[in-house]
């Protein structure tokens, strides 16, 4: 599937409900993971590959004792909800996958609670804390046309401004 980058209107438009889970939104699913698998990424949102539903994949990173890291199962989340941010935020650069090479610092609540549907239709029910979280909070927010980028410091947007005017679809 091809991604699509800071500039498209696509990445600033809200994404609708999926009213009912087909074999398209079973394939969308398994063309996103293939992409997010294939560009390295923890998640990815249907936004970014140009479908406006309420889709989107995630999954764990993790680092060994050795200090190699390593990539859970991805998981899809289809109509998904948030609630219950924690009062703690935690400060991390952020990147993405449709802003190739641009990292800011984003604050964003430590934990969040999730409801979504799985690709059978069941609803999972789910606290999320640290790396999930964010990943979560961040393709969330693509489902809403929001960015990171958004979201951070305007110190720390200002230092990114070059980058964005560059990587900017005419």
């Amino acid at each position: 599937m091809l991604l699509r980058y800071y500039g498209d209107p696509v990445l600033r438009t809200r994404a609708e409900k999926i009213a009912e889970i087909t074999p398209d939104i079973v394939k969308l699913a398994q063309d996103m993971i293939e992409t997010m698998i294939a560009h390295n990424g923890v998640g990815l949102a249907a936004p970014q590959v140009g479908k406006l539903l309420r889709i989107y994949i995630f999954r764990d990173e993790w680092q060994d004792e050795q200090g190699e890291y390593h990539l859970g199962e991805p998981q899809v989340a289809i109509n998904p909800e948030l609630s219950s941010p924690s009062r703690e935020s935690v400060e991390m650069v952020e990147g993405c996958l449709s802003l190739p090479g641009v990292r800011a610092s984003v604050s964003r609540p430590r934990k969040i609670h999730v409801r979504y549907q799985n690709l059978e239709g069941t609803w999972i029910d789910a606290d999320f804390e640290g790396l999930l979280a964010r990943v979560n909070m961040h393709e969330n927010d693509h489902l809403n046309g929001v960015l990171y980028i958004d979201r951070t410091d305007p110190r720390d947007r200002q230092k990114v401004e070059e980058q964005l005017r560059r990587m900017k679809i005419p």
